[in-house]
């Protein structure tokens, strides 16, 4: 029977990663070990999943075999819980909570490393992942917001779940070690293998059959409101009777917007990985979400006990749909205020404060009173109800709608199930819209920030949207008349900047707004 190897008193630190948005925290994993009566503590504001790890990493280191077989009777490592020593694992800065089960390889390499069990050089090097106590690695989430706080603080190794690595390959400047148990990553640190990650080539494949747009009988003004909405990424609001194809028409408005741009597509994955969201590789197409009418303040917006992006973060870059608009508590409904003016969801609790992305794209869908029948003899709605129904959508957030576009019945002979062979469309709607992004991406390209006419602020407008004399006639008349607030003023020159975009024109015309002024909010 052999002696048991004892743990040897060291100090060692390696480095992991707290995921978080819009990028994630480096954090230094120390280790020390002292002589002295048994103790094993983790310190540096851990919760409860990470207070946890303690017995995860014990098991798992137990339960792996060493690469280079050791003198102990089980041929394991030395597990923390059966050393007569005081070993201390602190995780900083101390006063970040740290929260989650991506510490897990951090920790146990960082003991390995202390106990003189394992021999690596931490050097440029960050580690993150879930350990089983087989010693197995799990898939861990925010894997694509730790690469890139890692490619940002200078780190060349990256050694991350099996799972998480096609993810974490989409930051350049990054070698990515894709590790399955701790033993494969033991032998990868000795340099017994070698298990880069290849990633897989990155396509981003369009349905050309999508004829979202196509499949729409009528409503041609309903559908040319959505094409300008989707040009400057503008909120619209549609508004009518019931089946009337509201829904359809707001489903629709992801076969028109063009793909992400690679650092839009970095920065949506990193929101849906961290929240638990993603399913399958990259996002490369605008998100659509469409959160239900009795969905919480903390659905929607976000928050919680532990602090998470709500439906607002995950629409970030795409489309925020919300059917029976007025249904949405009134709590939640002006809770958007933020998120439609500033592009972002601030959340403060007891337990700290968060900032997360929100640059969404508001499709709004509501009937005319609870019924949807108002002005025909259907409508049984009291006025008194129908007033409360209609007063559950502010003043401030009607203002911040750009379009109002009303989407009424059709006459039979319209809705003929025989499908026009080859009308296009929604590739002409995607065409003309790509088309005019393109000119915002050129005329706002030394503005930071500014990716769209709907980002644009009173600086960005005075620089790039001209109107022409007669434009500014026209709109000056309308503002008196209409009562126009200061935000409906520039918001109507946003949307008439798109509408000339559209028509390829550098310069707003009066024609370009007045179509604008026919969306400003009007009684529904």
């Amino acid at each position: 029977m052999g002696s048991k190897q004892a743990i040897a008193s060291g100090f060692a630190r390696v480095f992991g990663a707290q995921p978080m948005l819009p990028k994630a925290v480096v954090v230094s994993i120390e280790c020390d070990i002292v002589k002295g009566l048994h103790a094993f503590t983790i310190v540096g504001l851990p919760d409860k999943s990470v207070e946890e790890a303690k017995d995860r990493i014990a098991a798992a280191i137990k339960n792996t075999e060493p690469p280079v077989p050791t003198s102990r009777e089980d041929g394991g490592y030395e597990s923390p819980k059966r050393s007569n020593k005081k070993i201390v694992l602190s995780l900083a800065p101390a006063e970040l909570k740290k929260e989650g089960a991506a510490f897990d390889i951090p920790l146990a390499l960082a003991f390995l490393l202390a106990s003189k069990q394992a021999k690596f050089d931490p050097t440029g090097k960050i580690f993150a992942g879930e350990l089983g106590l087989d010693g197995s690695v799990r898939k861990i989430l925010g894997t694509l917001s730790i690469a890139s706080a890692a490619q940002s603080a200078g780190y060349t190794d990256i050694y991350i779940p099996s799972d998480n690595a096609e993810e974490a390959s989409l930051i350049t400047g990054l070698r990515v070690y894709a590790i399955s148990s701790l033993r494969d990553l033991l032998e990868e640190l000795s340099g017994e293998t070698d298990s880069v990650y290849v990633p897989k080539t990155n396509s981003t494949p369009r349905d050309d059959d999508d004829a979202a747009l196509d499949e729409i009988r009528g409503q041609e003004s309903a559908k040319r409101g959505l094409i300008i909405a989707a040009a400057g990424g503008h909120n619209i609001a549609l508004y009518g009777p019931p089946g009337t194809g509201k829904t359809l028409l707001a489903r629709a408005a992801t076969s028109i917007l063009p793909d992400l741009s690679e650092n839009e597509m970095v920065e949506v994955t990193t929101i849906h990985s961290l929240a638990g969201a993603l399913h399958g590789g990259p996002i490369f197409r605008p998100p659509f979400r469409a959160p239900h009418h009795t969905s919480s303040y903390a659905a929607l917006i976000g928050g919680g006990s532990n602090i998470r992006p709500g439906e607002a973060t995950l629409a970030h870059r795409g489309v925020l749909f919300a059917d029976e608009f007025p249904e949405f508590h009134r709590d939640v409904i002006n809770a958007l205020r933020e998120p439609l003016e500033d592009r972002v969801v601030s959340i403060s609790r007891a337990k700290g404060s968060a900032v997360f992305p929100a640059n969404f794209m508001l499709i709004a869908a509501l009937n005319p009173c609870p019924c949807g029948f108002a002005g025909t003899p259907r409508c049984q709605c009291m006025p008194h109800i129908v007033e409360k129904y209609r007063r559950k959508i502010s003043g401030p957030i009607a203002d911040r709608i750009d379009m109002w576009v009303s989407v009424g019945h059709l006459p039979p002979e319209s809705l003929s199930t025989q499908r026009k062979a080859g009308s296009g469309e929604t590739k002409r709607a995607r065409k003309a819209v790509a088309e005019a992004r393109q000119r915002q991406r050129d005329r706002f390209k030394d503005m930071p920030g500014v990716s769209t006419n709907a980002d644009m602020g009173p600086k960005e407008l005075e620089a790039a949207a001209a109107l022409s004399p007669k434009a500014e006639e026209t709109l000056q008349g309308a503002a008196r008349s209409m009562k126009l607030s200061p935000r409906g003023y520039h918001r109507t020159i946003k949307l008439a900047r798109t509408i000339a975009d559209l028509a390829g024109e550098d310069t707003i015309e009066p024609s370009h707004m007045l179509e604008a002024l026919q969306y400003r909010a009007r009684e529904l």
